[in-house]
């Protein structure tokens, strides 16, 4: 693992991140982290001049091959300003001392414009461990208890829409 920055005492530095669920067919989409070693649904940081929404759609895509639409309420039902999407749940993840990330958990689906909406890039199938999974398969993978309360969350609040 590379070495953090030094960061001040008392200073803790924080980053604002994307987490999405994408349910299809009763399964959420995951890929097995190496680098942290654990299962995770597709995530990352939210770049700078960059709307959480795009982060969320863009990360799918790159960690999946998966173009999503993400689902949830709006503020208000108005054009003028835009509104995005209301996350899921927002969460702050300790990632090591003095670093957390601002965790957005969205809920998504594939985008039904999409022809191959639910074929997951092949390449990152086989070197990720891409894929889609199923709630009871979620404690034979090593899925942590947060992640398998995630993925039941999103399928309970999808399972009508997919």
């Amino acid at each position: 693992m590379p070495e953090h920055p030094p960061i001040e005492p008392g200073r803790v530095l924080r980053h604002f991140t994307v987490a999405v669920f994408v349910v299809h067919a009763g399964r959420v989409l995951l890929h097995f982290h190496r680098k942290l070693g654990k299962w995770l649904p597709p995530g990352g940081h939210i770049e700078d001049d960059e709307l959480p929404d795009e982060a969320a759609v863009r990360e799918v895509l790159e960690e999946t091959g998966i173009r999503a639409r993400l689902v949830g309420g709006r503020g208000l039902p108005i054009e003028e300003p835009r509104q995005l999407v209301v996350p899921a749940g927002i969460q702050v993840e300790n990632i090591y001392a003095g670093h957390q990330h601002v965790d957005l958990v969205y809920f998504a689906l594939p985008d039904p414009d999409d022809v191959q909406a639910a074929e997951v890039d092949p390449r990152l199938a086989e070197s990720d461990q891409v894929g889609w999974y199923a709630a009871d398969e979620m404690a034979s993978l090593g899925a942590d208890a947060e992640i398998q309360a995630w993925v039941r969350r999103a399928l309970d609040a999808l399972s009508t829409t997919c």
